[in-house]
């Protein structure tokens, strides 16, 4: 199979966490910098690579841990030294717990690479999703809305019961405030 051939599969076969990084390193959405997805280079595949700062990124998982996984991994990134890339490594559970983190130290080694002397850090997040990152964080309200007999709301349906036993609390107290086997 060519090497561009074996490119296209990877990019079809991506994981998640290759996944979320190209949702923050695609169309020069990094301070500008472009990346290449599953770039041919020798015997190898970088998962990402910046030519202008000759730097290399690898997504890895659980299985890259492994004594003859890291001695693979020691091998390629020997090659690629020898020709001038730098290989840097994301633990696939940094992706998801230290996003932020992932992505200011990633501009720090772009801006020491090849500077781009009009660039910010990149804006710090209120979140941490890693899936979409974009996406505003869900409603703060404590109560889950589900749908009770009638379409009718599970909030809706606390509040009509909290009207009823307030107005008839004078007379009997309701069970739901006294507890079971209570009263």
């Amino acid at each position: 199979m060519d090497d561009i051939a074996r490119a296209r599969q990877l990019r079809r076969k991506q994981t998640w966490a290759e996944k979320a990084l190209w949702r923050l390193l695609r169309d020069r959405r990094f301070s500008a910098y472009k990346f290449r997805r599953q770039h041919p280079l020798g015997d190898y595949y970088l998962d990402f690579y910046c030519a202008e700062a000759k730097l290399g990124l690898e997504t890895d998982g659980f299985g890259h841990g492994f004594p003859n996984q890291q001695r693979h991994d020691a091998k390629r990134d020997e090659f690629l030294r020898a020709q001038g890339i730098l290989v840097k490594r994301i633990w696939n559970w940094q992706l998801r717990r230290q996003l932020e983190w992932v992505r200011y130290n990633l501009w720090n080694l772009l801006q020491q690479r090849a500077p781009h002397p009009g660039n910010v850090p990149p804006p710090r997040r209120v979140t941490a999703r890693v899936l979409n990152p974009d996406r505003p964080p869900p409603h703060p309200n404590p109560l889950p809305v589900r749908r009770g007999v009638g379409g009718e709301s599970r909030r809706a349906s606390l509040r009509r019961d909290s009207r009823h036993s307030l107005s008839a609390s004078a007379a009997s107290p309701s069970p739901h405030l006294m507890g079971r086997g209570l009263g």
